[in-house]
């Protein structure tokens, strides 16, 4: 099976059902086909052929699912890019997928139009969202007007690689994690398991499609032949709760951030949304006491807490019935994969012994794209002479039953609103800045954002800057989820023999801090 087929099994089924709500549309199942075999038939018409990349760089919106479908139905490989990256970063995001076609909006057509003048693999450019054409680029509702709705011929098999997600590394470069449909199937298979999903389903996903928890309540939504309503954000929690019950959502995916804003409501009922069926929360662990209150809030509702990351997806899930008796935990692996932890030897380890986390399973990722010595890192062999496993640089734990616990990671990378941030990528931006002389980032504990971006740096006295010129500066140039919400001045920074700043004492330091 391939990820196409879910939209061409559900529109099948459920031709008239609405499979999408986007702002004022209501996309039904077989619309969301049509359109997307017309996309298909364009792209192929300007060279996208079986194993192409395009990039998706829109907002949240039926136009972003249709592309999906779309890319994969030509036969290519999609990626979705967050729509607050820049242009510097998107051309470089761009050359280095080599992509061939970008699909974008009118709102981002400035920022796409400078990231590709410097891509030279880029042939075509579709602009949604009524833009007149310019610089050759083609308006993407027109185009699919005058394109057939006909279904095109397949290419390819589930082996082939069917999206690329850019997620930040330890150097401050994007990397490409490559899933096949096999990969991607598998994982959509697993989740829509235990979280027993049913066509009958409506899930209200605020989750950017860029980050794969977002992405996911999509492909998993069309596989079920389930309803998405799809929000921009969460920015009017009011109007939010208003959704929930209009529309009978039976399904609410979560990030921290979101968590912590439901828990701060103080007008919901334990009965206020009978349909609610289940909440699930992944992107970072939630503290326990967020867990209890969540299901205190919701009591009728089924509260998956998960553990996940771009390679593979998703790794474990805590079955709610645990939820009381283990709030810390989450969980054990999700059906049809393996879980476990390893000491420094690669030995299984024991209960109560920390170790990294290795998974198993067809979900896990391909490798990143042109990066074998990353990969390297990642993949190692497992148990079996025929297989590699995934080992996700993070500490965990298990109990006498198995249940597996989070302890920290054994990378610098900052888990914030969900998204992965890396500070040396956001150090990088800072020394561009005049008068930043040295720099370190890194993340601190944050009741709404799970973990906060922090800055510490030293500066030239003369040159005036304040926290306001840094953080101005930072949001010129970086993602919003990647700019600081805290800025220190210092007038040295500690470092270490080798003449490394000591990124850790700064954190260790402003732990003691926050609890002294």
């Amino acid at each position: 099976m391939r990820v196409e087929d879910f939209l061409c099994d559900s529109a099948r089924r459920f031709p008239d059902k609405v499979a999408v709500v986007a702002g004022v549309r209501r996309m039904t199942y077989a619309e969301l086909e049509a359109d997307a075999n017309r996309l298909a038939h364009v792209l192929r018409q300007h060279g996208v052929s079986q194993g192409e990349r395009v990039v998706v760089f829109m907002d949240n919106s039926s136009e972003v699912i249709v592309s999906i479908f779309g890319v994969l139905k030509a036969g290519g490989v999609f990626s979705v890019v967050n729509p607050s990256t820049k242009a510097a970063k998107l051309s470089e995001i761009l050359n280095k997928y080599r992509a061939s076609a970008v699909i974008t909006e009118g709102r981002l057509m400035s920022v796409a139009t400078q990231a590709i003048e410097l891509a030279p693999s880029v042939t075509a450019t579709l602009v949604a969202h009524g833009v007149a054409p310019q610089n050759g680029a083609i308006v993407y509702e027109a185009a699919l007007a005058e394109a057939s709705c006909e279904a095109p011929s397949r290419a390819g098999i589930d082996l082939d690689l069917a999206m690329i997600v850019t997620t930040s590394g330890s150097t401050g470069l994007p990397k490409g994690v490559m899933m096949t449909h096999q990969n991607i199937v598998a994982a959509a298979t697993s989740i829509t398991t235990y979280l027993e999903n049913v066509p009958e389903d409506v899930i209200l996903s605020a989750l950017p499609l860029a980050f794969d928890y977002g992405l996911y309540q999509a492909l998993m939504s069309v596989k079920v032949g389930a309803t998405l309503i799809l929000e921009k954000a969460f920015t009017y929690p009011a109007v939010m709760l208003q959704k929930l019950k209009a529309e009978r959502v039976t399904g609410l995916p979560v990030v921290p951030t979101l968590a912590a804003i439901l828990l701060q409501m103080k007008d919901i009922a334990p009965d206020m949304f009978p349909n609610l069926r289940y909440i699930t929360s992944t992107g970072a662990a939630l503290p326990p006491a967020h867990v209890l209150r969540l299901q205190d809030m919701f009591p009728a509702t089924r509260l998956y807490s998960m553990y996940g990351l771009s390679e593979c997806k998703r790794c474990t899930y805590l079955p709610p019935a645990q939820l009381r008796n283990r709030p810390g935990s989450v969980g054990i692996a999700i059906p049809g994969t393996d879980a476990y932890v390893v000491t420094e030897d690669g030995q299984r380890a024991g209960p109560g012994v920390v170790g990294e986390l290795v998974i198993r399973g067809a979900h896990v990722f391909k490798g990143y794209w042109e990066d074998q010595p990353a990969t390297d890192r990642m993949l190692r062999p497992g148990r079996y002479p025929w297989e590699k496993v995934l080992y996700t640089n993070d500490l965990f734990m298990s109990d006498a039953e198995g249940y597996l616990y989070f302890v920290g990671r054994t990378d610098d990378i900052i888990k914030s609103r969900g998204e992965k941030v890396s500070p040396k990528e956001v150090e990088n931006v800072l020394y561009a800045l005049e008068g930043i002389r040295e720099a370190a980032v890194f993340g601190i504990a944050d009741p709404l954002l799970g973990m906060a971006v922090k800055a510490t740096v030293m500066v030239d006295p003369a040159s005036g800057l304040t926290e306001r010129d840094v953080i101005a500066h930072c949001a010129k140039h970086l993602e919003d989820f990647m700019v600081p919400k805290r800025v220190e001045f210092r007038q040295n920074l500690p470092q270490s023999d080798n003449g490394k700043i000591r990124r850790n004492a700064l954190q260790a330091e402003s732990l003691e801090s926050v609890e002294s």
